[in-house]
């Protein structure tokens, strides 16, 4: 029997997607978030409710979608609603179980930033800004994270600090009224973080099969703390590669661009 071979970025998903219960409402940002969102629908988890900031409830798409305003998560959604009801009534209300999200930089407490990089007046790069992320990093029961791990990514300060995680750490974010629980899970091409219990500091809890601690350590831009109890996960299952690898074949056809017909140089020369 030949081994089962998958990418980095597989493994991440498939890893990503494996924390999602069934039956739970999750805000969902576009990127990795939705691959591994509608991947747990397709899979283990088919009654996951899906909500997106363009105000989706409950949508199936069959394809990923390019934004939130793809016009297939309107089509296969329960029910659209306001922008602001989705915020007011769903994610302040307190139905969103799980608010998913990525970002460009995150540090050792789980804070993300994800609107400039160097200085915010004179900014090497300008992202593309919060959107719904702070109240999703404040309202959902739990956030999880998923982004690639490196020393630009995962950096002991951020350039700027677009939504909020444990703050400073040891009981800030409770000392502050947030609702939510926070950043319960952070999903890496390495592994998986958790906060520790007490000083609420992401530790590293889980290798991908391959990876080491170095690894993980050098690709962390403050000293990386450990668990006692480090855990090797499982490799992706066939069944769970078939499912992704065929939602992006899916996505490649329906996004596909058009084929464009040349147009001859002169064809719109006056009188030829």
């Amino acid at each position: 029997m030949s081994e089962i071979t998958y990418t980095a970025d597989e493994m991440m998903t498939i890893t990503a997607a494996r924390q999602l219960r069934n039956r739970a409402v999750c805000f969902v940002g576009i990127g990795l978030p939705s691959a591994a969102c509608n991947l747990a629908r397709l899979t283990h988890a088919p009654d996951l409710v899906l909500i997106y900031e363009s105000g989706t409830v409950g949508t199936r798409p069959d394809s990923l979608p390019l934004s939130i305003g793809d016009g297939e998560l309107a089509e296969t959604a329960v029910a659209v609603v306001p922008l602001p009801e989705v915020f007011s009534y769903y994610l302040q209300g307190g139905r969103v179980d799980v608010g998913f999200l990525g970002a460009a930089q995150i540090d050792r407490f789980g804070n993300l930033n994800s609107t400039v990089i160097g200085e915010y007046e004179r900014p090497t790069v300008r992202l593309p800004g919060a959107g719904g992320a702070p109240e999703i990093a404040t309202h959902a029961r739990e956030v999880l994270i998923i982004m690639k791990q490196s020393p630009r990514s995962f950096v002991a300060s951020l350039d700027f600090r677009t939504s909020g995680g444990y703050l400073e750490g040891h009981g800030a974010r409770r000392a502050q009224g947030c609702p939510g629980a926070g950043p319960r899970t952070v999903i890496t091409d390495i592994g998986i973080l958790r906060p520790h219990p007490q000083t609420e500091e992401l530790r590293l809890v889980a290798l991908y099969p391959g990876k080491t601690l170095q690894e993980a350590k050098a690709a962390t831009g403050w000293p990386l703390q450990v668990d006692d109890d480090i855990e090797i996960l499982a490799p992706p299952e066939a069944a769970d590669l078939r499912a992704l690898r065929e939602l992006h074949a899916r996505t490649a056809v329906a996004h596909a661009s058009p084929v464009r017909i040349p147009i001859p140089l002169n064809a719109n020369a006056r009188g030829r």
